[in-house]
């Protein structure tokens, strides 16, 4: 599916960061909004930026990502974006979503490698567009049963085998 991101910029009540960027919404795409980014709103509070021509897409090796975003509550679009300094679109630096995607999996790798990631929710359509794919590809593991915890070695933290006493070490030889 195609979609349109659009960005916002706000204003925020700090001396040393007057604005910050936020995801506002992902759209599906539509032919009217042409492949360039433009300034959809612009006043003394906000601008709302449309960034179109994203492609989502799902692929089968990634089905345990959606399977885990299509069962949560709230189901949702994830994007990275990433500040443009010298962006020939705006006078000031501009957010520019670099990818969209349903994924789980996509997302926690970004968080991890340190991308700004936001995520706003999913349309019931698209869910139910994730659902059928998750219900055609996803298998379920089966469940491993887990050795019970009382069969494993007492180790310390460096992996040495440790004793456990009931003998008091330290402390005083009683009342006194």
């Amino acid at each position: 599916m195609d979609v349109a991101v659009v960005m916002r910029r706000e204003r925020i009540a700090s001396a040393w960061q007057p604005w910050r960027w936020v995801l506002a919404d992902v759209v599906p795409h539509e032919d009217g909004f042409g492949r360039q980014p433009r300034l959809l709103l612009k006043d003394a509070n906000e601008e709302r930026w449309l960034h179109p021509g994203f492609r989502v897409e799902l692929h089968r090796g990634d089905a345990e990502g959606y399977y885990l975003n299509v069962t949560t509550p709230q189901p949702c679009f994830w994007v990275v974006w990433r500040i443009e300094e010298e962006a020939a679109l705006a006078d000031s630096p501009i957010a520019v979503p670099q990818t969209v995607t349903l994924s789980y999996h996509d997302a926690g790798r970004w968080l991890d490698a340190q991308e700004t990631v936001e995520q706003v929710p999913a349309p019931p359509d698209v869910v139910q567009w994730m659902q059928h794919f998750v219900d055609e590809h996803h298998v379920l593991e089966a469940k491993r049963r887990q050795r019970p915890q009382s069969f494993k070695p007492l180790v310390d933290r460096f992996g040495s085998p440790a004793c456990v006493s009931t003998e008091k070490k330290f402390g005083g030889g009683g009342r006194g």
